[in-house]
């Protein structure tokens, strides 16, 4: 079995010593150490993890935060946050990064270990969750028949989660027979997901069916799903880190 590789990026000289120490009495080959943003992004190209641990803070008040969008935007892989805060306006900005856990400091090893074959073992996950762009098109005759091809036998009832169905004449989602409210783009949203069930559905594949020619950024894709989120009754739509979303079944 291949050595899981980590690079820690910590700012706290003994964290770090500590950390790296932990780590490598678990079996785990620990790259390098980073304290700063731009070391950081340097070495995470240079010397490709499996995963990653890093401070929120780091130099600046919320440093690590753009290390972490850094990762999600352009070298997707699951990372950690080690974190002292407790101030919720950071954890509300950490969280938006989707983060594959969170260790606080200071640190116990086993959690630490735990945490880190958790994230390792959701990412696996995720990856096999991606299917070939080429198969799953989003154009509306081919998300019909995937639609159709998940309902209900003699109903145009699609379910999903945990209390959830979607009718497909009427073009609406409930939760245990409550209508929830939703927008056109929401509703384009969460007609996708159904469509591909026990797939993800990628940045593109969203932008390119909710927006059109009219056009969105992964931005615009991640604004919708937090909406989407604060509408839902519970935490059904699932990250795909740096990919998309997918929906529990």
């Amino acid at each position: 079995m291949a050595t899981t590789k980590v690079l820690i990026i910590e700012d706290d000289d003994v964290t770090a010593l500590n950390l790296k120490m932990s780590l490598e009495k678990f079996g785990y080959e620990v790259l390098s150490l980073a304290n700063e943003e731009v070391s950081a992004q340097n070495k995470i190209k240079i010397y490709n993890p499996d995963i990653v641990l890093i401070d929120i803070g780091l130099k600046r008040h919320d440093g690590g935060i753009e290390v972490a969008n850094f990762i999600r935007d352009k070298m997707p892989r699951p990372f950690i946050f080690l974190t002292a805060h407790s101030d919720s306006e950071i954890l509300a900005k950490a969280k938006q990064t989707e983060p594959f856990g969170y260790i606080v400091k200071p640190f116990d090893p086993l959690n630490l270990h735990t945490t880190i074959q958790m994230a390792l073992y959701r990412f696996e996950e995720e990856k096999k969750r991606l299917v070939n762009a080429d198969i799953l098109k989003t154009d509306k005759e081919h998300l019909e028949k995937l639609l159709y091809a998940k309902k209900l036998s003699t109903q145009p009832i699609v379910e999903f989660g945990d209390g959830y169905r979607h009718d497909i004449s009427l073009g609406e989602t409930f939760y245990k027979d409550q209508k929830i409210k939703l927008t056109k783009k929401e509703n384009a949203f969460i007609h996708l997901l159904i469509a591909q069930l026990g797939s993800v559905v990628d940045f593109a594949q969203a932008t390119d069916y909710v927006w059109g020619e009219e056009g969105a950024s992964d931005n615009s894709v991640r604004t919708l799903v937090w909406r989407l989120r604060n509408k839902l009754p519970t935490d059904v739509i699932k990250n795909a880190s740096g990919i998309g979303y997918y929906l529990e079944e």
